[in-house]
């Protein structure tokens, strides 16, 4: 079996090292392209180097697209007359729909979202497949990925908010307590690298207690907020301001969602 990589930056970078230390997939067997061949050649000796994607999608079984949402249909449209029959098309793009991909050519495609998370082997990664897809293949795909954590099978229409619960999180956490740490440091003394510190032990701490003991938020809440106390005090604030929030940005990022797929849609 032979999988190919098209795209050398973050996110194909990732994969390729990941897959390569689990040893599910023979380096001489691991072929990669990008845009900027320099980029490649820089990389670790443990890679089959492809001079084109024409020529990794001829040698492939499997290929990830990890370029940009924009070069998406350029490189399908590129490969698609070497691609064989059975390759799994893997496109990491969740906006752009099957019915899109579909209207360049009749394939096995799967949509792929991993999360940040993947870099230290924690990602939880959302699939979804086309009609086109058999259970083995997606038992073979579900193995490879466990090499950077737990894989979720989701619908194609809820892939919109699972990129958001899942994807964006990290990012959406980081904002958050980010303007909370920014705040925090406006009413003490203590160092800035201090705070973060203690804000960031506590977040990881606090998740991992609720995992191994089976607890909600509102256990949590329950848990340190007593009636009347200072725990609560905040916890209203919190309660009441921020699930306006919560809503607009939801509310956003799937309108930029359904934005992107309106504009491949009409391009084809």
């Amino acid at each position: 079996m032979n999988v190919g990589i098209i795209g050398y930056g973050s996110m194909g970078k990732m994969l390729l090292q990941k897959i390569s230390e689990t040893g599910k997939v023979n380096h001489d067997k691991l072929f990669v392209s990008n845009r900027t061949l320099s980029k490649i050649e820089a990389a670790p000796d443990k890679y089959v180097i492809s001079e084109s994607n024409t020529s990794l999608a001829m040698s492939s079984d499997i290929i990830f697209i990890c370029t940009r949402p924009a070069e998406l249909l350029s490189v399908l449209e590129e490969i698609s007359s070497v691609v064989k029959d059975d390759t799994l098309i893997i496109s990491l793009n969740g906006s752009i729909t099957f019915e899109s991909l579909e209207k360049i050519s009749n394939r096995k495609y799967v949509k792929v979202i991993p999360s940040v998370t993947a870099e230290i082997n924690k990602s939880q990664t959302l699939v979804t497949y086309n009609r086109f897809v058999s259970e083995d293949d997606k038992r073979l795909l579900r193995d490879i990925l466990s090499c950077i954590g737990n894989v979720i099978e989701l619908p194609e229409n809820e892939m919109g908010m699972g990129s958001e619960l899942v994807s964006c999180m990290p990012g959406f956490i980081a904002s958050i307590f980010d303007v909370i740490c920014q705040s925090a440091i406006k009413h003490t003394s203590i160092p800035q690298e201090q705070v973060i510190k203690m804000v960031l032990d506590t977040l990881s701490a606090t998740g991992e207690l609720m995992l191994r003991k089976d607890m909600s938020f509102e256990d949590v809440v329950k848990r340190v907020a007593t009636k009347g106390g200072i725990t609560e005090v905040g916890s209203r604030v919190i309660y009441d301001g921020f699930p306006e929030i919560a809503d607009e940005m939801f509310e956003k990022t799937l309108a930029k969602r359904r934005e992107t797929a309106a504009k491949v849609k009409n391009i084809l």
